[in-house]
């Protein structure tokens, strides 16, 4: 049902007007570049912060740390098919910070709020247009964020025993997965063909892909800067987006 309504709000905010400000816009060569080189820019800066607060990860996150330098060309690797040529697809406007914390669920059916996009970024950055598989990328990513979040919880609370900790966390995973292959697989159902979204499956995966990265990079930064306990989450993201871990 999230992944429904996440596709109807992409199709109205896409709908035909004659508001520049909405208006769709087609997807250009140089607007592909652009978000490679963005990505490209973001994996730089996220492997130097790290490398400047390792130290002050908890230990396991420290491990896993040593792991993501080597992994950089992989993850690159992913967002290369962004300059193999022109996607058929459509830059619009989005929601922007798109997780389940902005999403209120009535008992039958969800609401979606809070369409001022990411409050660190400037306004106008925030108006900018893209591909609405950004907020798919993050509502993908928050999945992982409430499955080891709740994990963790347990494990505070006395839930999950020690000697339990490893099936908890494969079921954790196994529940990620399941819950962003449902939510994808509706989103695409609803919207179809839909003028926004590339026109072949392979361009769909592929764009997802560069975006489900950007945003795990960026879920890094943040958490690094801000909270480096929560760390370990993103981290484990974007390992596991660039192949080096199951």
């Amino acid at each position: 049902l999230l992944g429904t309504r996440t596709a109807e709000m992409h199709l109205a905010l896409a709908a035909e007007t004659e508001d520049p400000a909405f208006a769709p816009e087609p997807f250009t060569s140089l607007y592909q570049r652009s978000l490679y080189q963005s990505i490209r820019a973001l994996t730089g800066r996220t492997l130097r912060l790290l490398r400047s607060t390792q130290s002050r990860l908890p230990e396991a996150e420290r491990e896993l740390a040593t792991d993501l330098p080597g992994a950089r060309q992989a993850l690159l690797d992913r967002v290369a098919p962004l300059l193999d040529g022109r996607m058929d697809a459509q830059r619009v406007r989005t929601h922007g910070d798109l997780h389940l914390g902005q999403v209120l669920y009535t008992g039958k059916d969800f609401v979606i709020i809070d369409f001022e996009g990411e409050p660190a970024r400037p306004l106008s950055e925030r108006r900018f247009k893209r591909s609405p598989l950004r907020d798919v990328a993050g509502m993908v990513r928050s999945f992982d964020y409430v499955a080891h979040s709740g994990l963790a919880e347990a494990q505070r609370r006395g839930v999950v025993p020690v000697e339990q900790l490893s099936l908890a966390e494969s079921w954790a995973r196994y529940w990620q997965r399941w819950a962003a292959a449902i939510f994808v697989r509706a989103y695409f159902g609803r919207a179809g063909d839909a003028a926004f979204l590339p026109a072949s499956d392979t361009d769909r995966a592929r764009l997802l892909d560069a975006l489900l990265i950007e945003k795990a990079l960026y879920e890094l930064s943040y958490e690094l800067d801000h909270r480096p306990e929560w760390a370990g989450i993103p981290l484990r993201g974007v390992l596991a987006l660039a192949g080096t871990t199951s």
